[in-house]
């Protein structure tokens, strides 16, 4: 099984469900600023599914084992992130304690990471081919 793929999968369709019932339930019982937090969130959430998404995709070929475990590694970054980034802000605009935000910047430096791991992945697999 790839897992990578499955949790790209997973998150993306979390995306969606999450997007849809934060539209209804928020939607006329939230201020415009928990909106645009939301809103952030769900694309933020749609980019690290799609993301993830590709990368299982891409273990599919059957890169180098180095090249593979790079993707993985970054991936997971990928996952960890969207998680801790959208997801606090879902927690924080349905219960109202914005101090759940405080959690938000470790996702966002998380998914940074992730950028520069799968950037590595790619130095990698250029390398790998060239030797």
């Amino acid at each position: 099984m790839n897992k990578v793929l499955a949790a790209g999968a997973l998150l993306g369709f979390l995306s969606v469900a999450i997007g849809a019932s934060i539209e209804h339930v928020l939607r006329g019982n939230a201020d415009a600023e928990v909106l645009r937090w939301t809103m952030t969130a769900i694309r933020y959430h749609q980019v690290g599914a799609l993301v993830t998404t590709m990368i299982g995709l891409a273990l599919l070929a059957g890169p180098a084992v180095s090249v593979a475990n790079a993707l993985a590694r970054s991936a997971w970054l990928f996952v960890a992130g969207t998680l801790l980034f959208s997801f606090s802000i879902y927690a924080a605009a349905v219960s109202g304690v914005e101090l759940l935000t405080w959690i938000t910047p470790v996702g966002g430096i998380t998914l940074m990471i992730a950028w520069l791991s799968l950037a590595g992945a790619a130095l990698r697999a250029g390398k790998d081919r060239l030797a």
